[in-house]
């Protein structure tokens, strides 16, 4: 699958129109309904490539924006799941500068 193109699974015939939160690929097992011991077979089925990795999270985005940012009456949920995520992130990135300044009871 080249940049622009559709997935190879999707035929319009029987699909409809194209939607980019479904997976058009073959059905498999749910991760919660997968055994341990087929764990290692469930996971070495999953493409890690890095166009798998990313189609995956694209999925993901676009799922999230059907079901928070789409709707015709959006809440306030999708705007509170940014701003959560975002100091997430820069708490993150900020944690070694801000770890020097503990209140600690004790000095060495």
């Amino acid at each position: 699958m080249a940049w622009g193109e559709y997935p190879a699974g999707y035929n319009p015939n029987v699909h409809g129109p194209y939607d980019p939160a479904r997976f058009y690929g073959k059905a498999d097992t749910a991760l919660a309904n997968v055994k341990l011991g087929e764990l290692t077979a469930w996971l070495g089925r999953r493409n890690l490539s890095l166009g798998g990795i990313a189609g995956g999270f694209s999925r993901g985005f676009w799922r999230w924006q059907h079901k928070y940012m789409q709707p015709k009456k959006v809440g306030i949920a999708p705007f509170v799941q940014v701003t959560v995520g975002a100091m997430i992130f820069f708490y993150a990135l900020n944690y070694g500068k801000m770890k020097h300044h503990r209140n600690v009871k004790y000095h060495w």
